[in-house]
C-alpha cells in the first residue's frame, strides 16, 4: 500500500515539475471543430444580393398555379426565365431604393403585413399561404420588405413622367397592298383632299389617330414620319408590320396634356429603359438551371 501511494505521489511531482518547466505558457486543450453553418443555396445573385433556391421554387410554383388557372401553357425554360427576370428587376429596384435612402423599418413592415393579413381574411390565412409556398415568417418578411422597397423605386420612376408632352394629331390611310397605297398617294398629289379619301376608306374614323406623343405608337416608322411633318403636310408611303401607311398631320402642340393611356405607355417605357440600363451596369449571376 505504501508503495502504491509513493508511485502516485511521484507521478504528481513529475507533472508539477513539467508544468513548472513550461514557464507561463498555459496548457492548451484541443477543442473539437465547430460545424460551419451551411449557406442556403442561391438561385440568383444581383450585385451580390441573392434569392434563395427556396424562394425561387416558391415563386415558380405560384407562377405555374396561375398559368394552370388561366389555361396558359409555357415551357419550363419560359417559366424559369420569367421568374428569374422578375426577381432580377425586383432586386435592382430595391437596391436603388436603398441607395436613394428609402428605408423600410420594422414598424412600417409590420403595418404592411397587418394590412395584407386583413385583406386575405386574417392572420391565419396569411400564415397558411406562407406555409403553402414554403415561407417561414423570417423569409416572408425579407421578401415582403424587398417588394415594398422595389415598389417605392418603381413609383419614383413612373411618377417622373410628366403629364404633358410634345404631341401631334394625325390621321392615316392604311392599306394592305403597296400598289393601292401608291395609287392613293398619287391621288393626293393630284389634289384629292386627304380627309375625304381617308373617310372613303375608313367611314368610321377617317383614319384619325388622335393625339399621341413620341414613344406611344406600336409602329415606330409611322410615329417617326408623323413627327417629321408640319400641320397640313402628308408623308410618302410608309411600310410597317401592319401594312402601308400615308400620314397626314392635322395639328401639333409642344405641350399637350397626355391621355391616361398615353401616359401609362410612356411610364412603362420609362421603367423598361431604367431596368435595361440597370441590368447593363449590374453583376447578375443566374445559379439555377
Amino acid at each position: 500500500m505504501k508503495r502504491i501511494i509513493f508511485v502516485i505521489l511521484l507521478s504528481m511531482l513529475i507533472l508539477s515539475l513539467l508544468a513548472a518547466c513550461s514557464g507561463n505558457n498555459p496548457v492548451v486543450t484541443a477543442v473539437p471543430d465547430q460545424p460551419t453553418p451551411t449557406e442556403e443555396p442561391m438561385a440568383l445573385k444581383v450585385n451580390g444580393e441573392g434569392i434563395t433556391m427556396t424562394e425561387y421554387q416558391s415563386e415558380l410554383t405560384r407562377l405555374q398555379d396561375a398559368l394552370t388557372q388561366q389555361g396558359v401553357s409555357n415551357t419550363a425554360e419560359e417559366q424559369r426565365n420569367r421568374v428569374i427576370n422578375d426577381f432580377t428587376d425586383q432586386l435592382l429596384l430595391a437596391q436603388a431604393a436603398t441607395q436613394a435612402g428609402y428605408v423600410v423599418d420594422d414598424a412600417t413592415l409590420q403595418t404592411r403585413i397587418d394590412a395584407l393579413a386583413s385583406q386575405m381574411g386574417g392572420l391565419d390565412r396569411l400564415q397558411a399561404w406562407q406555409s403553402e409556398y414554403g415561407y417561414t415568417d423570417a423569409s416572408f418578411r425579407i421578401a415582403f420588405k424587398r417588394s415594398i422597397a422595389a415598389a417605392w423605386q418603381r413609383d419614383q420612376i413612373v411618377n417622373g413622367v410628366p403629364t404633358m408632352a410634345d404631341q401631334v394629331h394625325a390621321r392615316q390611310i392604311l392599306v394592305q397592298e403597296e400598289a393601292n397605297a401608291d395609287l392613293y398617294y398619287q391621288q393626293i398629289q393630284n389634289g384629292t383632299v386627304f380627309a375625304e379619301l381617308a373617310y372613303t376608306l375608313d367611314p368610321a374614323t377617317g383614319g384619325d389617330l388622335g393625339w399621341f406623343p413620341k414613344g406611344y405608337l406600336t409602329q415606330p416608322e409611322v410615329e417617326e414620319a408623323a413627327f417629321a411633318l408640319q400641320p397640313g403636310e402628308y408623308s410618302e408611303v410608309i411600310k410597317s408590320t401592319l401594312g402601308y401607311h400615308i400620314i397626314f398631320v392635322i395639328e401639333r402642340d409642344p405641350a399637350h396634356a397626355l391621355s391616361v393611356d398615353a401616359r401609362s405607355v410612356l411610364q412603362q417605357n420609362a421603367l423598361d429603359e431604367w431596368l435595361a440600363a440597370s441590368r447593363a451596369a449590374a453583376t447578375i449571376e443566374v445559379l439555377v438551371q
